[in-house]
């Protein structure tokens, strides 16, 4: 596991949902990283839910910033396994998960919600998955889907 994974304080919550997911018979699980940076956390999700099982994964990456995303890119193309597929793009974080919302994700990770202060990114952050787990205490569950 990745050092910023495991000083991060979402990563047991993280977990924890990728857990519930297989014990409730899932195969497949997708995930959302919004201010995904760098993408090591996400990628580090995806390793988690393949290691747990899972047989079809998928991960998209959201940030604003170009480095970081191509960043996160470079370190996807190391990602050798069929079972995983990874998308990182560069775009707004409350578009981009406004996009998610008729399909949403099984899991979103974000950061603090308080951090974007316009009012519809709580409710395009809530939207956009079952599971969103925030680095605030908040792990706000809509229910997870067998």
């Amino acid at each position: 596991m990745s050092k910023a994974a495991a000083h991060d304080p979402r990563w047991p919550r993280i977990e924890a949902a990728l857990a519930a997911l297989r014990t409730n018979g899932r195969h497949a699980v997708r995930i959302v990283d919004a201010e995904c940076g760098a993408g090591t956390l996400l990628l580090q999700a995806l390793a988690e839910a393949r290691r747990l099982g899972f047989t079809a994964i998928e991960g998209r990456g959201i940030d604003r910033s170009p480095l970081l995303i191509g960043r996160a890119r470079a370190a996807a193309h190391r990602v050798i396994d069929l079972a995983i597929g990874v998308d990182f793009a560069v775009a707004d974080m409350v578009a981009a998960l406004r996009d998610e919302q008729d399909l949403p994700a099984d899991i979103v990770i974000c950061h603090d919600r308080a951090r974007d202060r316009r009012p519809e990114a709580a409710c395009a952050v809530l939207n956009a998955g079952r599971i969103v787990v925030a680095d605030d205490a908040a792990c706000h569950v809509r229910g997870i889907a067998a």
